[in-house]
C-alpha cells in the first residue's frame, strides 16, 4: 500500500528527536509514532487542501533498510514519543494553544469537535467503512480507533478500547483494541497488505515485538477476527488530503450505539472516568 503523498523520512526522525532517539525507541513505539506522523501530515494537507499530494520517486526507488541500519541513527529528543497530542506543540519551537471550555456534560460529539478535532483519519476511514457497507459496529470502530492519540499513543489500541467500553458494543472494542497487532499481518482475501512505508520506516526484517506476535495468533483465530481486520482495511487506506468529511453522516450510528451518560463523559464514575477528564483538562498539574 502507498500513500498518496509523500512521508519525509528525515523529517519523521528529525519530529521524533534525531536518529539516536530513534534507535532508542521499540518497534511498536515507532509504529506509533509513524501513525501519529502520517495522520498529523494528512492534516496538514487537508488544512492546505489541494497542494503537495504527489508521491515522491525519489524515496521509491531507494531500497529499504533493515532494522539494524534504522537502530544505528541514534541521537537524543527533548520529548517521550507516547506522549498524547493534547501535550504536546508539535515541535518547530510551537506552543500548545488554550482549549476550549467543554460543557458542563460533555458528549462523544463536543470531544470530537473540541479534543479530537480535526480528526481527518478517523473520519475518512469511518467513511470508507459505510460506503463499502460495514456493519454498523465497525463503522464505529473505524471512526473511534485513534481518537486516544490525543491522550497516550504508545499501545493505543488497548488504551482506545478502554476508553471507549463502558460506552459502546462489544464487537466494537474488540475491534478498536485488536486492531493495532493486525496492521503488521496482511491478509490478501481481506485486502489489507503489508504498507511499504513500515519496511521503509521500521526495517525489511522487522519483527512485531513477542506481545504483538500473541495477540495476532489469538485473534486470528478468534470468531470476531474480522471486526478488528476491517479497521485496518479501513484505516491505512484512508489518508487522502483532498477528501471531504464530516461527524454529521455518523450522528445516528453513534446515536444507536454509544451509550451516552447523562451526567457527561468525565463525570459518569466509570471506570475510564479519569481518562475522559484527563483529555477535559490535559494543563491539570496533578
Amino acid at each position: 500500500m502507498k500513500l498518496p503523498f509523500e512521508i519525509d523520512r528525515r523529517a519523521f526522525i528529525a519530529s521524533l528527536g534525531g536518529a539516536a532517539a530513534v534507535a532508542m525507541m521499540d518497534h511498536e513505539a515507532r509504529a506509533e509514532a509513524l501513525e501519529e506522523h502520517t495522520e498529523s501530515r494528512l492534516d496538514e494537507l487537508v488544512a492546505q487542501r489541494g497542494g503537495g499530494t504527489g508521491a515522491g520517486a525519489g524515496q521509491a526507488d531507494r531500497p529499504f533498510p533493515t532494522v539494524a541500519e534504522l537502530d544505528a541513527q541514534i541521537e537524543t529528543r527533548a520529548t517521550r514519543r507516547g506522549v498524547g497530542n493534547l501535550f504536546v506543540a508539535g515541535g518547530g519551537g510551537r506552543t500548545v494553544k488554550r482549549l476550549e471550555k467543554l460543557p458542563d456534560r460533555p458528549t462523544l460529539q463536543d470531544f470530537f469537535k473540541l479534543r479530537f478535532a480535526p480528526a481527518n483519519h478517523v473520519l475518512q476511514s469511518a467513511t470508507r467503512a459505510m460506503k463499502t457497507g460495514m456493519t454498523e459496529e465497525v463503522i464505529l470502530a473505524c471512526l473511534l480507533h485513534d481518537v486516544v492519540h490525543a491522550l497516550v499513543k504508545t499501545d493505543h489500541g488497548w488504551w482506545g478500547a478502554q476508553l471507549f467500553e463502558p460506552y459502546v458494543p462489544e464487537k466494537t472494542s474488540f475491534a478498536i483494541r485488536y486492531h493495532q497487532a493486525l496492521r503488521f499481518y496482511p491478509d490478501e482475501q481481506a485486502g489489507y497488505e503489508y504498507p511499504d512505508l513500515y519496511y521503509r520506516t521500521f526495517g525489511s526484517d522487522y519483527t512485531p515485538p513477542t506481545h504483538i506476535q500473541e495477540t495476532y495468533k489469538m485473534v486470528r483465530k478468534h470468531k470476531w477476527y474480522m471486526e478488528p481486520r476491517l479497521v485496518t482495511v479501513n484505516d491505512l487506506y484512508a489518508f487522502d488530503p483532498n477528501a471531504i468529511v464530516s461527524l454529521d453522516p455518523f450522528i445516528d450510528i453513534i446515536g444507536r450505539h454509544f451509550k451516552q451518560p447523562k451526567e457527561g463523559l468525565g463525570h459518569d464514575n466509570s471506570p475510564v472516568a479519569h481518562m475522559w477528564r484527563t483529555i477535559i483538562n490535559p494543563d491539570a498539574p496533578l
